[in-house]
């Protein structure tokens, strides 16, 4: 049994005294002990090592007062099992030498092994579990099939994703395919992830804002819908769109127990658009965290005030900022663990 299942209780919909709290990157670039395992190895090398993406998974437990931990992973380790060859570039980011331009690149693309070719993300679970020792939740998570995609042919970030869109738009075949893929891969992931032990699984669909409704439905939601029936059986399943208030109203009827918010929808229209039917998620603008720690305080009463303590996670509308100094993080989580009416 989970000892503070606060969390849990959140997404199941019951009546807390206050939301649970947690943060988007909580296990990362803003910590000082995390700045130090940076400058000893990269990134993938952290990802893969389970004894350090456990240990960068608890940092954060161990300063804050938070209601759930994430594990320390990546969600470009899902098209690396698929064949994809991703790097992390210094100054440049998520970096594929190749990109997916073709119906036969996609069509050259493994179906991985889970065991074999991410097991050391089941290794690093097992290893946060016993340091957990059922205190909080684990989340396990993954990008969404789209999100994927845009990296895969993209190559690299990018402001508009414009490359990615072309390849869906002109080559719609290929597109559907690949997502098709990703979202076997990332189920049978998930799946593996619940079976070691992560407690709530969700899912980042960060670049679905670049679509219009009615092509996110086409290339983005359908897929993520389809890991959701599938895993929800199993655990609890959050949805994070960024930039995709336009598809609350749809996605707050599916399997979801809760759907994250960002920063720009207010409190009472995503309650508006989603009825109460889910819990919410979010929505602090993590550039907000540069205010003064008397500001945050302040402003984190006012969204809990907005959104409500029922059916509500306190969190940001996306991952925290790296020059965020740790006392305003501290004032952020301790805002919403003193929370009062």
């Amino acid at each position: 049994m989970i000892k503070n299942d606060l969390y849990l209780k959140a997404l199941r919909g019951e009546e807390v005294e206050r939301p649970p709290v947690w943060m988007m990157r909580q296990a990362g670039r803003y910590l000082p002990e995390f700045i130090e395992l940076r400058d000893q190895y990269d990134f993938f090398t952290r990802c893969r090592t389970p004894e350090l993406a456990a240990e960068i998974t608890m940092q954060p437990i161990r300063r804050f007062p938070l209601d759930a931990a994430i594990i320390f992973s990546d969600i470009l380790v899902v098209p690396q099992a698929m064949g994809m060859d991703f790097e992390m570039k210094n100054g440049v980011g998520p970096w594929l030498e190749n990109p997916i331009g073709s119906m036969q690149d996609v069509q050259h693309l493994i179906d991985p092994d889970i065991e074999e070719s991410l097991g050391y993300v089941m290794q690093a679970i097992d290893l946060t579990k016993k340091e957990l020792d059922n205190k909080i939740p684990l989340i396990g998570f993954a990008g969404s099939p789209w999100t994927i995609l845009c990296y895969a042919v993209e190559g690299k970030g990018s402001k508009s994703f414009d490359k990615a869109k072309a390849f869906c738009f002109q080559q719609p075949q290929a597109a559907h395919l690949l997502l098709e893929k990703i979202t076997k891969t990332t189920i049978d992931y998930l799946k593996k992830k619940v079976e070691h032990g992560a407690n709530v699984i969700q899912l980042f669909d960060s670049w679905g804002g670049m679509l219009s409704p009615k092509d996110y439905d086409e290339f983005s939601w359908q897929y993520m819908e389809r890991i959701v029936n599938e895993l929800a059986p199993l655990v609890p399943v959050v949805v994070f769109a960024k930039g995709c208030w336009f598809a609350l109203e749809k996605m707050s009827k599916s399997n979801a127990s809760a759907l994250g918010v960002d920063w720009t929808v207010s409190p009472h229209t995503a309650r508006e658009l989603t009825g109460f039917r889910k819990t919410l998620q979010g929505n602090f603008d993590p550039s907000r965290l540069l205010s003064p720690p008397a500001v945050i305080q302040q402003m984190v009463k006012e969204m809990i005030d907005d959104f409500g303590t029922y059916k509500y996670v306190a969190n940001l509308g996306h991952g925290i900022l790296p020059n965020v100094p740790v006392e305003n993080a501290q004032a952020f989580i301790e805002a919403v663990v003193n929370y009062k009416k």
